[in-house]
């Protein structure tokens, strides 16, 4: 009895620290990130120390990623067909001294492999004595979409955020621009444009103290680039104001050095480091997150948690499902008139798998959309398959009826249909995103017939019951899904 106790404890100790199916893949160990960067059908992002992670699918990152320097936090910027590579030496209070410096260098690749990875020699555009009011380290860049200018924020606690300006074909300080003052209180900054609005996105609270880390990410935003920078409630970041962005959580502390990726119309992502993972030995790691917009302001969004789930179409409200009968329960109406007080008030059941399951037909089902109705054949269960790869954000997911192995998958005819086993082909694998306006798009991983992963055509309601493939078109709710909790 004790043996068969203490094997139970040792089962249970086992799962609990069995890897989360739904962490970041591979080995994403690192510590202040650079925005990603796509080059050659890879991702890429660089890291304090020089070096850095690579990605095929955007899911599993592994090292190899090379920046001579060394240096510290890092950041990267596509400038027509080059790379610019800005980093900080020294300062951050490293050795006791501010006087940090802001570097600069190009490559045309930044694959390690490709003759084209080539870096020129760094070019310090900025620095700090130590002494002034700011410390040059931790650049952020922006090239400005609306006027093509290009811009460097960097700084720490120690005095100023600061901005100036770049010759984006030099890489240099542009000749005769000043320095601007934009905030305080933070450090490792970032600055992205949107709808009209630049962002300045800096990392508050204690760094580089493991699962004592306070790192947090907050932002202010203006009309111009320069600043004044304002927080949700109008205060500015020059006078340490700031609206939260993402803080701990997930059993992961410390976020910190922001970057924003888009990777669709209505599709963004954020990246960042955890300061600590409390499933990867507390070690530094690289995290990607859904990035949501609400009222003009940027939030991180939740990763998709394996579970069940009703899919609600957006269109109408409808939910996806088995094209089954509809098999009525057996209770008996409950009057609405003349209740009796004393009448016991029991719970009912919901309606069961085994109640419905032989009414099925056997073989591959038609998907339709209906009133939700808690019954067995609207119920779906997601499920992470890390073995098949993934994209920015999750690994892809299989889509089962609850209870069963029957799969939601892609007919040789391109109709969406369901099928009686999971076999784990692509057209039963699903890239599931959560947009930034929180709305899903899903989309089977590849098409029959098709030489390349699927990044056009999605779960599409044609009309109040009819799911077919279609384009992406963020502007319409027919290409929008919910994914509710499924109540069972």
């Amino acid at each position: 009895m004790q043996g068969t106790l203490a094997s139970c404890i040792l089962l249970a100790t086992g799962l609990c620290a069995m890897p989360d199916a739904m962490a970041q893949g591979g080995a994403p160990w690192i510590h202040d990130p650079s925005t990603l960067a796509y080059c050659d059908g890879k991702w890429y992002t660089f890291g304090t120390g020089g070096g850095g992670l690579i990605s095929a699918d955007g899911w599993h990152w592994q090292g190899g990623a090379i920046r001579p320097g060394g240096g510290a936090a890092p950041d990267v910027v596509k400038i027509g067909n080059r790379y610019l590579v800005s980093y900080s030496g020294t300062g951050g209070g490293l050795g006791g001294g501010h006087n940090g410096r802001i570097l600069t260098m190009w490559t045309k690749s930044l694959d390690p492999t490709s003759a084209l990875c080539h870096y020129t020699d760094a070019l310090e555009v900025i620095a700090s004595d130590g002494d002034e009011d700011n410390d040059a380290i931790d650049p952020g860049l922006l090239l400005d979409p609306v006027t093509g200018r290009l811009w460097v924020s960097y700084g720490t606690y120690f005095g100023h955020i600061r901005l100036v300006e770049l010759d984006k074909e030099t890489g240099a300080r542009k000749d005769g621009t000043p320095v601007t003052d934009i905030a305080i209180d933070c450090e490792a900054t970032d600055l992205i444009y949107r709808n009209g609005w630049y962002y300045l996105l800096g990392t508050h609270g204690t760094c580089c103290d493991g699962v004592n880390s306070t790192y947090n990410i907050i932002v202010g935003r203006s009309r111009q680039v320069q600043g004044p920078y304002l927080d949700n409630v109008d205060r500015s970041m020059l006078q340490g104001g700031g609206k939260m962005v993402i803080h701990a959580g997930d059993r992961k502390t410390g976020p910190g050095h922001f970057g924003r990726t888009i990777i669709d119309e209505g599709v963004e992502v954020m990246s960042c480091h955890y300061e600590a993972d409390y499933d990867q030995s507390g070690r530094s790691v690289l995290g990607i997150r859904p990035l949501l917009w609400t009222n003009d302001w940027p939030t991180a969004g939740d990763r998709l948690r394996e579970g069940s789930y009703y899919l609600e179409s957006q269109r109408h409200g409808y939910a996806l499902e088995l094209s089954v009968d509809f098999v009525r329960q057996q209770v008996a109406r409950q009057r609405h008139w003349g209740i009796d007080p004393n009448e016991t008030i029991k719970p009912l059941p919901l309606q069961s798998l085994a109640d419905v399951q032989s009414t099925w037909p056997t073989g591959p089902t038609g998907i339709r959309m209906g009133d939700y109705m808690f019954r067995p054949h609207q119920q779906w269960v997601i499920t992470a398959v890390p073995e098949a790869g993934g994209y920015l954000s999750n690994p892809y997911f299989k889509i089962t009826i609850s209870g069963t192995n029957r799969a939601l998958a892609i007919s040789e005819d391109c109709e969406v249909i369901s099928v009686p086993e999971y076999t784990g082909g692509d057209q039963q694998l699903w890239r599931i995103e959560q947009c930034t306006d929180g709305s899903f798009r899903i989309m089977p991983k590849r098409l029959p017939d098709a030489p390349t992963d699927n990044t056009e055509y999605v779960l599409y309601a044609a009309g109040d019951s009819t799911p077919i493939l279609a384009k992406w078109d963020f502007k319409t709710d027919n290409a929008k899904w919910q994914l509710r909790p499924a109540s069972r």
